[in-house]
C-alpha cells in the first residue's frame, strides 16, 4: 500500500518568504517548522491505495493539464485547533475560483478507484507548523495580528505525491508533475 495526495506546487521563493516571515513572528522559539520541500496546497488527500492501481491514478489525473495556471495570494495566518489547543499553524491561500472545479473533478475521477469524495468544503491553506506541545496565547495572537503585504504568485504545476510515514515525520516523494496551461 502507498499513501498519496494531489497538490498544487508553491514556488520555492514564496515558501522561503513565508517561512522567514513566520520565524520572525515566532521570535526564535524552538519549533519544528515544516520543511520548505513539504509546503504545498493539498487539493486531494487520496490516502492508502494498492500499488497496482498507481499507474491508473497517474493516467486518470492527466486531465488536470487542461486547467490554466492559478493566480494565488497569501495574506494571513490562522490555526486549526483540537480540544481548544492550537495544533496547526497555516497561512490562507486564495486562488482562482476554478480551483473548486479542479478539486471537484479530481474527487469524481478518483471515485472509480474506491477513493471517497471529500465532504468538507475546500479551504485553500498551506500547513506551516504542526504543534506538538501547547503554545501560549501570545504566540497565537502574534500570528493572528500579523499584517503583511499580500504575497502573490502564479502556480502552473500539479503534483501527485507519495507520503511515507516515518518515526521522524513524513517524507514526500513526487511521483508525477502535471504542467498546467
Amino acid at each position: 500500500m502507498i499513501r498519496l495526495f494531489v497538490a498544487l506546487k508553491v514556488p520555492d521563493e514564496i515558501k522561503k518568504e513565508i517561512i522567514n516571515h513566520c520565524k520572525s513572528i515566532a521570535e526564535n522559539q524552538a519549533l519544528r517548522w515544516e520543511t520548505e520541500e513539504k509546503i504545498h496546497l493539498t487539493l486531494k488527500f487520496i490516502g492508502e491505495v494498492s500499488e497496482e492501481i498507481l499507474q491508473n491514478i497517474v493516467n486518470e489525473l492527466d486531465f488536470v493539464k487542461n486547467y490554466s495556471s492559478f493566480n494565488c495570494t497569501i495574506s494571513k495566518f490562522g490555526f486549526f485547533f483540537r480540544d481548544n489547543q492550537a495544533k496547526i499553524l497555516w497561512c490562507d491561500l486564495e486562488t482562482d475560483d476554478s480551483i473548486i472545479s479542479l478539486v471537484d473533478e479530481i474527487n469524481i475521477k478518483l471515485q472509480k478507484f474506491g477513493i471517497s469524495i471529500e465532504k468538507r468544503k475546500f479551504k485553500g491553506h498551506l500547513t506551516l507548523l504542526r504543534i506538538k506541545n501547547s503554545v501560549d496565547e501570545k504566540f497565537i495572537q502574534r500570528f493572528k495580528e500579523s499584517k503583511f503585504d499580500p504575497v502573490k504568485f502564479n502556480s502552473n504545476e500539479i503534483m501527485l505525491i507519495q507520503s511515507v510515514l516515518k518515526p521522524s515525520g513524513s517524507e514526500y516523494k513526487v511521483l508525477k508533475i502535471y504542467e498546467l496551461k
